[in-house]
């Protein structure tokens, strides 16, 4: 009955703006009408990351659950571990509207939210209330009109760090003009060695985008390494329009969903090549399938967001419960088994 009306909300919602879509969904986690499987896990499917022990690998990324407004019930929708925001020192409103665009034809999306949230004090006051039954990690974000964009960083993780499992630094978006300059070497490494001074215990991510060069990544990984980087997220959007077909695919922003696939897992897979940092795959999984070639292709665990617009939130269950039967076809006993058995194919 509720995957019947799961189908037809979904449905419903792509009728609809996609931002005001997205306001509805947020608000249904919080009715009977969505299903609550509870975090779906085995002993193939749990593992360890950054010393945080999963239920499954599957995650829900940052920006579906920008306020931390619905951590309960998405902590009982089938995902291993989630994450909030991205949220900045202060409140903002974030580019002008529309800024949310479906791309129905390349089952992709084109965003340019630019960090709308509430700030890092109504934030942290929603993950102090929270009780949390999975991993639940805060995306730290800069103010557009900052000052000091890089202490922008360290300062949400001061003031969230006790209620959070781990946080990631957010220098990959293409919405906020001249943040992906932080990924240069030493831009990147005084922002590490600001947000190590502040984490306490909280484990460090570091999430980049999808348009990097060869020596960039390398580059990357040097940084990360010395910067004591728990885990590197791979990847953000990209600003690359390669072969779309949706009337939207003009729109500025970057783009999620499965045209990303391809370049995201060649990251990935260079990635790993390059570091024995942990990796989260991330970019155009919409199937336990494509969840799986991110951990071949060198993934130790995985995150979704734009394959929800059109799979439905049961997305990140399905895929928890396919990944353990294609581990288990394989012969692995564990999702750490089958990391990097095929990133060879995608250098």
């Amino acid at each position: 009955m509720k995957a019947a009306i799961e189908r037809l909300g979904t449905a419903a919602l792509r009728r609809i703006d996609p931002e005001t879509a997205h306001s509805f969904a947020l608000r249904a986690l919080h009715t009977p009408l969505v299903a609550r499987p509870g975090p779906i896990t085995s002993a193939r499917l749990r593992t360890t990351i950054a010393g945080l022990t999963l239920p499954n690998p599957v995650g829900l990324a940052a920006g579906f659950d920008k306020n931390a407004i619905a951590i309960t019930p998405l902590s009982q929708a089938g995902f291993g571990w989630i994450e909030v925001g991205a949220a900045t020192p202060l409140p903002q409103p974030g580019n002008p509207k529309p800024r949310l665009f479906r791309l129905t034809a390349d089952a992709a999306a084109i965003n340019r939210f630019g960090f709308n949230n509430d700030g890092m004090e109504a934030i942290g006051t929603r993950l102090a209330r929270c009780p949390k039954s999975i991993p639940v990690g805060l995306n730290l974000g800069a103010n557009k009109d900052s000052a000091n964009r890089a202490e922008d960083f360290a300062r949400v993780l001061q003031h969230c760090a006790s209620h959070i499992d781990f946080a990631t630094v957010n220098v990959s978006s293409p919405n906020t003009e001249k943040l992906r300059d932080l990924q240069g070497p030493m831009a990147l490494a005084a922002l590490l060695d600001g947000v190590m001074r502040v984490r306490g215990t909280c484990p460090v991510f570091l999430k980049i985008a999808p348009d990097l060069s060869n020596q960039d990544l390398a580059d990357i990984a040097k940084v990360a390494t010395d910067g004591r980087v728990a885990a590197i997220i791979c990847t953000n959007t990209t600003l690359d329009r390669t072969g779309l077909h949706s009337m939207h695919a003009s729109e500025k922003g970057g783009l999620s969903g499965a045209p990303l696939f391809e370049k995201s897992t060649r990251v990935l897979a260079k990635l790993h090549k390059l570091t024995d940092i942990p990796l989260i795959g991330v970019g155009g999984i919409s199937s336990a399938a494509d969840a799986y070639a991110k951990i071949r292709a060198g993934a130790s665990a995985l995150q979704l967001y734009t394959g929800l617009v059109y799979g439905g939130l049961s997305l990140g269950a399905k895929i928890a419960e396919g990944l353990d039967e294609l581990l288990a076809q394989d012969g692995f006993a564990s999702v750490t088994d089958a990391i990097g058995r095929d990133t060879d194919i995608w250098l």
